[in-house]
């Protein structure tokens, strides 16, 4: 081995230790969140405020999925809220009509959303821009117009009656409310963790440059279509175990759960949070759910209330909250500098 070759083998590219090092950043950061949820009940007895947790769990998995299509691949779906309500149903239907174990009722319910998404998904990628949208959105009534007409299956507009069973595995009670806390709180800190993997990952990347200009992006070389299809079904995936954490919450399963205003409520979080910055949508999560939380007992006009909100970001702000805060940031890190 010459000089020349020995020095190439023993240089790491920094692009690769810098990724290792980020790797393992999130790691501890998820530990450490996943950590202090977890000992909350103990310090915090208060059962509103664990319901709301659980709450965010649901919600923050999927806006933060739907922002995969939206923020990182330039694919605004209108339908996205189909695979919150497959979730619902399918984990619900399995437990009630198998009694099969809870994890394998959870990985079952994966399975067929994944199925499912790629069929929905195989016909949606090849459209582009609002060609899509409304096709995801036509998807998703038809999935709404099935579970509302298939009562014998679905219960219809009643939706899953009787409650859903929740056999204890590994310890685990979820009947017991602290311990569904616990188990959503970390599906919520491995699906985050897991999304910003592929975000940060070289597929990300390749999400970006697709986002940017599809069309350099295929004449490279990149399989668009197949890239798309890709994460079209991870977000669906996700979107799916948010539709799990919130049956187990309410011990069943609604026709809401799969109805347009889901995806909307999706799309208006991304608005709130940000969709350029990865924990946009948390933060979206987090204000929606207040919002609704106290704008329901103080007055019946939610919905003038809401409109003032979306105006207030994209007419005053014209960004989301941790959008606008990040470009904040660097400007006056800029600044500073500058004076320096």
């Amino acid at each position: 081995m010459t000089e020349l070759q020995a020095e190439q083998a023993a240089v790491v590219p920094r692009a690769e230790v810098g990724s290792q090092r980020s790797r393992y950043t999130d790691v501890l950061i998820a530990l450490a969140a996943f950590a202090v949820l977890a000992i909350l009940p103990m310090f915090i007895s208060s059962k509103a405020l664990l319901d709301f947790v659980i709450r965010c769990s649901a919600f923050g998995l999927f806006a933060t999925s739907l922002n995969l299509l939206v923020g990182y691949t330039g694919m605004v779906s209108f339908g996205h809220g189909m695979f919150f309500g497959l979730g619902a149903y399918g984990f619900g239907l399995i437990m009630q009509r198998t009694g099969l174990p809870v994890p394998v009722a959870f990985v079952a319910t994966l399975i067929i959303t994944t199925l499912i998404a790629a069929v929905i998904g195989a016909i949606c990628v090849r459209l582009k821009e609002i060609y899509f949208a409304f096709v995801t959105l036509a998807f998703q009534m038809l999935i709404h117009s099935t579970i509302l007409s298939w009562v014998s299956l679905t219960g219809g507009d009643q939706g899953l009656r009787g409650g859903i069973p929740r056999p204890t595995f590994f310890g685990v009670d979820l009947s017991n409310h602290v311990h569904l806390y616990v188990v959503s709180c970390g599906l919520l800190v491995i699906g985050l963790l897991l999304m910003r993997q592929i975000a940060q990952s070289p597929f990300g990347y390749t999400l970006r440059m697709i986002r940017d200009n599809a069309t350099r992006a295929s004449f490279i070389g990149i399989d668009v279509w197949r890239a798309k299809l890709t994460i079209f079904v991870l977000a669906a995936l996700f979107a799916s175990t948010g539709g799990i954490i919130m049956a187990l919450f309410v011990s069943g399963a609604y026709p809401e759960f799969a109805y347009w205003t889901i995806s909307g409520e999706g799309i208006f979080i991304n608005m709130l949070g940000g969709v350029t910055t990865f924990l946009g949508p948390m933060v979206g999560t987090l204000l929606l759910l207040i919002l609704n939380d106290t704008v329901t007992r103080l007055t019946e006009y939610y919905g003038i209330v809401l409109g003032i909100v979306i105006l207030f970001f994209a007419i005053g702000l014209r960004k989301g909250l941790m959008d606008f805060v990040v470009e904040w940031y660097a400007r006056r890190r800029a600044g500073t500098g500058e004076r320096s």
